[in-house]
């Protein structure tokens, strides 16, 4: 099974694949925590979507109490997320990211090293993969920040340049 065909159940139990739902965008995948202290990453990861999104980007959050620092229910998961940080961006099914019964896309991701050329196990919560629509895989310790120079090189360098994508469909119309 290829990164693109990995099954995932969203957070509200649609079901979809990693495919399908980033579409050929760029995206960032985040195991999530709620009652982590890295989790105020989730307004700068907001702040990423509200400004990369229109060009192709997307964050994928992925709750997972593995580290024993997520909520119990998906509702509250939720909730969570909308209420304290604004968050829109899709979210999936709470899931274990190490083990024999990690999700099978974190199975595929934690071959990719870091830039210390650290592979394998996620070390704790808010740890980030960044894969471009044709599945390189860029991956990024907890404690670097989404907003860090480092992340937002390699988005700028994955993206798309010039005007956002929903701009794209009207460029050849009179102005």
């Amino acid at each position: 099974m290829t990164l693109f065909e990995t099954p995932l159940t969203m957070l509200r139990g649609e079901d979809t694949t990693f495919g399908e739902l980033t579409a050929g965008r760029l995206t960032l995948v985040v195991n999530v925590a709620s009652r982590c202290g890295l989790a105020p990453q989730y307004e700068q990861l907001e702040q990423l979507q509200r400004t990369y999104g229109p060009r192709g980007f997307t964050v994928i959050g992925f709750p997972s109490n593995q580290f024993l620092q997520e909520l119990s229910s998906e509702d509250a998961i939720a909730e969570y997320c909308s209420a304290t940080w604004g968050v829109t961006f899709p979210m999936a099914e709470k899931v274990r990211v190490n083990g024999r019964s990690a999700h099978p896309l974190y199975k595929q991701l934690t071959g990719t090293p870091d830039v210390a050329g650290k592979s394998g196990r996620i070390t704790w919560n808010f740890e980030k993969f960044l894969v471009s629509p044709t599945g390189e895989v860029r991956r990024f310790a907890p404690r670097v920040l989404p907003d860090d120079p480092e992340v937002l090189t390699a988005i700028e360098q994955w993206l798309p340049q010039g005007r956002p994508s929903h701009d794209r469909e009207h460029a050849n119309e009179p102005r």
